[in-house]
């Protein structure tokens, strides 16, 4: 990361500033040149919470702390005292993240490690593709995003946000999974900044952001009504909120498997890979061959795995949905686009 985006991020527990305390820093070639980067560091916050730098991507989640045991003890000599501090002042708080958390982190790492960088489309898109998809649900265009800050709430493969940059934009991906490694490994702009955080407990400033983006992502946790009151914070005086959720279908097939997952999303996540592969892939490679879909084999698990294997996934009306923002005295609600499993709304605050 660039040391510059240090000032962009607070504790999620305190909301207090970080001190840095820095490790190593590394060479970055980006699209307009190579800058220095920190590529290994430690944030201190009040109250005895301290978050790893690891390859360049701040981790900044409530059990960030035990998740990076390893590299921590290593570069922290009262690793171990700091962690028993913090494990008995906020036992319950910590309870609650690992377990909310986990299944959700090993899920989209699984599904996102299945991404290649060089040959696959993101949801059947690739390059400018992508971009034009993100002005649609936004309602920006290329023009109007120069200058502005984005928070992209759940960056997944991350590969949006370089195109959001090359607009002039400073965006920041923001993702709970080991996901946003590889996104920051392949990321070539300067303008676009990765950090690893939860949606219900952001580590940035509120009030600061231009655009809040959150695509295919609310639906995916504990609660979407809750999840979105916390990413709202973060949108600005004027600025833009944006969120992608699945509708409900009164289709026959899609709600045998949303049935069916409820069962085989428990099992064990390396078994449901192999599970699918041999029984769901096989049937959805050939009818979507003969209906002339052109996704690589990769591609078409990502998006079975993307159905099957994350904990939650709900599905919420037009209604419902604008129902969030108007209670919170959005202005301008309307859908922005809409397809078969879903559709984007957006409101300005």
């Amino acid at each position: 990361m660039l040391e510059k985006y240090l000032s962009f991020l607070v504790c999620p527990v305190t909301r207090s500033e970080l001190k840095f305390e820095k490790i190593s820093n590394n060479t970055k070639s980006f699209s307009n040149g190579k800058k220095e980067i920190i590529n290994e560091g430690i944030l201190f916050a009040e109250k005895d919470w301290f978050y790893p730098i690891i390859d360049g991507v701040p981790r900044l989640l409530i059990e960030s702390f035990l998740d990076y045991a390893d590299f921590l003890n290593t570069h922290l000599p009262d690793y171990q005292p700091r962690k028993e501090k913090l494990l008995k002042a906020y036992p319950e708080l910590i309870q609650h993240a690992l377990k909310k958390n986990s299944r959700t982190k090993k899920s989209f790492e699984l599904e996102w490690g299945l991404f290649n960088y060089e040959e696959d489309k993101t949801w059947e898109l690739k390059g400018e593709e992508l971009l034009e998809r993100f002005l649609k649900e936004t309602d920006e265009t290329r023009g109007s995003l120069k200058g502005k800050l984005i928070l992209d709430a759940g960056s997944g493969n991350g590969q949006l946000n370089q195109y959001i940059a090359r607009c002039g934009a400073t965006v920041i991906g923001m993702d709970l999974s080991k996901s946003v490694e590889r996104a920051n490994a392949n990321n070539k702009e300067e303008n676009a900044f990765f950090v690893q955080g939860d949606v219900q407990y952001p580590p940035l400033r509120i009030e600061n952001f231009d655009i809040v983006h959150s695509s295919g992502v609310l639906i995916c946790t504990n609660n979407s009504e809750l999840t979105f009151s916390r990413i709202e914070p973060f949108v600005k005086k004027h600025g833009k909120l944006s969120v992608w959720l699945y509708h409900p279908r009164k289709n026959l097939i899609h709600n045998t498997f949303n049935f069916i997952r409820k069962f085989t999303s428990k099992l064990p996540l390396r078994f449901q890979y192999y599970l699918y592969l041999f029984t769901l892939f096989p049937a959805s490679f050939v009818i979507k061959k003969i209906k002339g879909n052109k996704q690589n084999a990769r591609e078409m698990m990502i998006a079975i795995m993307d159905w099957f294997s994350p904990e939650f996934r709900w599905e919420h009306t037009h209604g419902e949905a604008e129902s969030w923002f108007t209670k919170r005295n959005y202005r301008d609600v309307r859908i922005t686009t809409t397809d078969t499993f879903g559709y984007n709304i957006i409101g300005t605050k």
